[in-house]
């Protein structure tokens, strides 16, 4: 009986042994020297190729990226071919990656009297002007409207015309209404943050429609 029990503590050394060498890590399943073995090093895809980067270094890397992105736009366009230009875009390009901005230009009005035969003619109806205490100050273009004077500048017809009855009340009798700038809208088509592959995108765009194509954006409008 003594005999058996040294001969099993003896199989069992010898087995204990052999395990924590780690000859038999492929058969028992457990490995003698846990996770921390250099294999799973090697077994990483290009191990030497991982850095841990700082919070700064990340930072500049993403300042950098962003740095190269591109802001293209198309325009003007009005609102009888926006919707052209907009179709050669929808195929064409990822969706969310263009907008299409909108911009009014109020127009102006003024209430204008001329235009007259020679300067004593205009010098002749500032005095007049300047008894009635009427302000006044001289049209100097376009060029067709020289030499005049305006009355009065509106951002709308109907303001115009309701500051040219005050003044008919008034006792001016040769004021009219004159457009000097028409109201607009205008539309553009922006691509605002385009890298490289983007950029390559809507460089390829063509057709009338989409007028002289994209460009780099006007400075201050890529926001």
């Amino acid at each position: 009986m003594l005999r058996l029990l040294v001969g099993l503590l003896l199989v069992a050394n010898i087995g204990f042994y052999v395990w924590s060498q780690g000859w038999v890590d492929g058969l028992v399943g457990i490995k003698a020297r846990g996770d921390r073995e250099p294999e799973r090093l090697l077994k990483q895809v290009k191990a030497e190729t991982v850095h841990i980067l700082t919070p700064q270094a990340v930072a500049a890397a993403a300042s950098a990226a962003e740095s190269s992105l591109l802001c293209l736009e198309a325009g003007p366009f009005d609102d009888n071919t926006i919707a052209a230009a907009e179709s050669v875009l929808k195929p064409a390009l990822p969706a969310g990656s263009w907008v299409r901005t909108t911009k009014q230009t109020q127009g102006r009005w003024i209430i204008y009297m001329g235009r007259y035969a020679n300067r004593e003619a205009q010098q002749k109806k500032e005095q007049e002007l300047t008894r009635m205490k009427v302000p006044f100050e001289e049209v100097t273009s376009p060029a067709v409207l020289e030499p005049g004077l305006s009355l009065g500048s509106f951002p709308t017809r109907e303001a115009a015309d309701a500051a040219l009855q005050r003044l008919s009340d008034h006792g001016v009798r040769t004021g009219h209404l004159q457009e000097m700038v028409k109201a607009s809208v205008q539309h553009m088509l922006r691509v605002t943050r385009a890298d490289a592959d983007l950029s390559a995108k809507v460089s390829a765009l063509h057709g009338d429609a989409l007028g002289r194509g994209f460009a780099a954006c006007s400075p201050g409008s890529e926001r």
